[in-house]
């Protein structure tokens, strides 16, 4: 069931006390979601906790109070209202999930056309850019006044989410949104520089190594690419440095489906990223994963990644017409 802000207010109004999460392995949306939704909460004078099943990536830590999102494992309480954002099922909530009690109500704010409104209140709009747009219009609704810091995180969530306004999810509204933002005395720029432009040197290493292995096919409609425990062990490298380097699989001239197979500790990772000619979430969800059209994942417990990329292989060449490799 789909609800409405008014829902959400009630949902807020009904505590004293939220927990608000996003999605593992934090992206700009839903960190600047989960800043943003803070904001909204100790506007209604509500006391609120941050948690993520991840620690905060590096190149987040410079926004005010990210440093107040903690580990799951290091908050000795539980929750019974539970604010979720940008996320598409319960289970991308991860290990904060201990953190619920038994009866939990959980109010789901996101914008991926996979979720499966599974809160007790579901603000779900697939036509947004991302989340932190739908709380912007939620603030809105509320009358709060903005601020140069919430105008911070907003931006955060709709520079990200959508490329640096590059995407095809970058509509109007955003454009008018990003502008009311900038008029609040943000520099987009220096914002720009930071989340979008600045890299680590261990991504490079880890991109010198992924380009590598990069293999195309399917008329040079599809190409991707393999990172291995190995590699990053021994570029003493982590998931934080992984950055968009599945972009550069899509980047290619002639490439519609961009991929990236990662190895991880006890299970598979693909990223997908698609042109537009195939539905990479609709990829996604045939493994438990999920996303958008043109930007979806999911993990995937195979025995080896030559299984994983001869299922994750065949499903986009269904969609592309069911050729071979």
């Amino acid at each position: 069931m789909m609800n409405s802000f008014s829902d959400a207010t009630r949902f807020i109004q009904s505590t004293d006390h939220v927990l608000i999460t996003g999605h593992l392995h934090p992206d700009g949306d839903a960190i600047g979601s989960t800043l943003a939704a803070a904001w909204i909460c100790k506007s209604l004078g509500k006391t609120v906790t941050l948690a993520n099943d991840s620690h905060v990536p590096d190149r987040y830590l410079f926004l005010p109070d990210a440093d107040q999102i903690e580990p799951a494992e290091e908050i000795g309480r539980r929750f019974q209202y539970v604010l979720a954002l940008d996320c598409a099922d319960e289970a991308r909530i991860g290990k904060v999930r201990h953190l619920f009690s038994e009866g939990v109500q959980i109010c789901n704010i996101d914008h991926h056309a996979t979720n499966d409104l599974y809160g007790a209140v579901n603000i779900v709009m697939p036509n947004a850019s991302s989340t932190v747009e739908i709380l912007m219009d939620w603030m809105e609704e509320l009358a709060l006044p903005l601020d140069r810091t919430m105008a911070t995180f907003l931006y955060t969530g709709l520079l990200t989410d959508t490329g640096g306004f590059r995407y095809s999810n970058t509509s109007p509204k955003v454009l008018m949104q990003a502008a009311k933002l900038v008029s609040m005395g943000i520099e987009g720029h220096h914002l720009a520089d930071r989340l979008l432009e600045t890299v680590s040197f261990r991504e490079l290493q880890l991109l010198q190594v992924a380009l590598s292995t990069l293999t195309l096919s399917f008329n040079g409609k599809v190409a991707w690419m393999v990172l291995t425990q190995d590699d990053f062990k021994e570029l003493h490298a982590t998931s934080d440095d992984i950055g968009e380097i599945v972009n550069y699989a899509r980047n290619i001239e002639g490439v519609d489906v961009g991929i990236l197979f990662r190895e991880e500790s006890d299970h598979f990772k693909v990223s997908l990223r698609s042109r537009g000619l195939v539905d990479v979430a609709e990829v996604a969800k045939c493994f438990g994963g999920g996303g958008h059209a043109r930007a979806a994942g999911c993990s995937m417990d195979e025995k080896s990644m030559e299984a994983v990329e001869q299922q994750v292989l065949h499903a986009i060449y269904e969609r592309l017409g069911g050729l071979p490799v």
